[in-house]
């Protein structure tokens, strides 16, 4: 689809959410893209199974992000990639969301005077303890091109000074990533034969967000719950390498036997399992816009959020502790009845063509601004 001239739009990210979320785009933008994945999250489980299974380019891989605080993870991620804008023939940075690694993206286009497109740009949690809600404001602060996913992230924008002629409602590039990697039928229902699980009957689970896992008390509420609900209905609790790390310190291993607990899933098949599953809860950013898709009732373990869209309906915002196993308990007891009316309402992060939008605006944005944004020496 692109006529961008080769590795001409620098797509930062650093990931498993970021990858799954730019596919399309990059591969829309066909030669054009230059991937870039700083490390944040870099392992074989969790990004490099993703990058062989979405067949995307080798990407410029960054080095010493991975596992740092978040101030070095920033500073090691910035000169490497201004070495990167530097050496051409960038002309314009993708990022996407609010991670470390979009904000170097960001400042490190800021520095070298390449256009900024922010996709997602706008959600707002108004919880300024969350770290992301300070990449957020300042990604968009930077950005040349604000891609907001829903109207109501765009009405942030502006109370916050940011000139409305920058602004577009693009739709979120998750629905198109759901539906192009959600297995089929036959497939996902194989596959829960092969777990020993029932569609319908069956909690799915994560938890890996630093509120939850790096206070042990919080991570004991929330464990516990869990083992509780498990006594009830088949808990699947796929186990980020962070999480487990933090459950062993704490002493709360304990509190995982009554889970299945596996290693982290690729993400059709965790699509396959959230498809089918009675339940879900998560303090996942990207699992509350997924169950939008797939029409499941979602538990939110968060202390905010900046997805109000998916709270009307989809889900429920509990902190850790018993609110979390009432919450649970409410949505299992709608049934069949509350998964059929979730299914049949319209999603509201768009109609699926975010990227082809994404696309077009960088189409639009690159060829005029070759000469202004030329690579500095």
């Amino acid at each position: 689809m692109s006529a961008l001239p080769p590795r001409t739009v620098a797509v930062v990210l650093g990931t498993r959410p970021e990858l799954v979320k730019l596919t399309e785009l990059i591969r829309l933008l066909g030669p054009a893209a230059h991937v870039v994945h700083t490390g944040q999250h870099y392992d074989e489980e969790l990004s490099g199974r993703l990058l062989t299974a979405f067949g995307l380019p080798e990407p410029t891989l960054l080095t010493g992000v991975g596992g740092q605080p978040r101030t070095i993870q920033i500073s090691a991620a910035l000169g490497q990639l201004d070495a990167v804008f530097r050496a051409g023939p960038v002309r314009a940075v993708v990022v996407q969301g609010d991670t470390n690694a979009a904000r170097a993206g960001a400042l490190a286009a800021n520095a070298r005077a390449l256009p900024l497109v922010h996709v997602e740009a706008g959600p707002r949690s108004h919880d300024r303890n969350i770290p992301e809600e300070h990449n957020r404001v300042l990604i968009d602060r930077l950005a040349d091109v604000l891609c907001a996913a829903t109207s109501d992230n765009r009405a942030n924008l502006p109370a916050e000074g940011v000139p409305a002629d920058r602004i577009e409602v693009t739709g979120n590039t998750v629905v198109e990533a759901v539906h192009h990697q959600l297995p089929d039928e036959e497939e996902r229902l194989a596959h829960l034969a092969r777990l020993g699980l029932a569609p319908d009957a069956f909690l799915l689970a994560t938890v890996h967000r630093p509120e939850n896992t790096d206070d042990p008390a919080a991570l004991r509420a929330v464990l516990r719950e869990l083992a509780a609900l498990a006594a009830e209905v088949p808990v699947v609790l796929p186990l980020h390498p962070r999480t487990r790390a933090r459950a062993e310190a704490a002493g709360l291993s304990g509190l995982l036997a009554p889970l299945r607990v596996s290693r982290p899933l690729g993400y059709r098949d965790f699509l396959a399992l959230a498809r089918h599953a009675a339940l879900l809860v998560s303090d996942s950013g990207g699992v509350q816009e997924e169950v939008t898709v797939l029409g499941r009732p979602l538990v939110v373990v968060r202390n905010s959020t900046e997805r109000p869209e998916a709270m009307a309906d989809f889900a429920t915002l509990v902190a850790p502790g018993p609110a979390l196993g009432r919450a649970a308990r409410e949505r299992l007891a709608l049934g069949a009845a509350g998964r059929a009316r979730l299914a049949a309402l319209p999603g509201p992060f768009g109609d699926g063509r975010a990227s082809h939008r994404l696309a077009g605006l960088l189409a639009d944005l690159v060829p005029g601004r070759t000469a202004a944004y030329a690579p500095a020496a």
